[in-house]
């Protein structure tokens, strides 16, 4: 299966790799973007301040919502600090590859 270079799945579910964007005027997942060194990021923007982790808590929620999942299957796995981070994502990996790439995709 040809996977976007957002995620990468694994026994237990599958990382993101986020780029967030705190302080926007709304909440949206805007698809991919490719960085200048090629590695591919899911855009979000979240309206929570980068403060006392409200940005990424938004960013949990913000996720669990798009994906249609239980907030506690949605963690920030790495980059709590910093605008590039890596979601975890607990359930089944296949399906949830499949759900990423037509959220992102629809005409794949």
């Amino acid at each position: 299966m040809n996977r976007p270079g957002f995620f990468r799945a694994d026994d237990l579910g599958v990382t993101l790799f986020v780029r967030l964007t705190p302080k926007s005027s709304r909440d949206a997942i805007e698809g991919e973007e490719t960085m200048d060194d090629g590695r591919v990021y899911l855009k979000a923007r979240v309206r929570a301040v980068p403060e006392d982790g409200k940005a990424n808590a938004a960013l949990e929620k913000l996720v669990a919502k798009w994906l249609e999942l239980a907030a506690r299957d949605v963690t920030i796995a790495a980059g709590a600090a910093s605008r590039l981070k890596q979601i975890r994502v607990s359930g089944d990996p296949e399906a949830l590859a499949i759900k990423l790439s037509a959220l992102v995709s629809p005409d794949r």
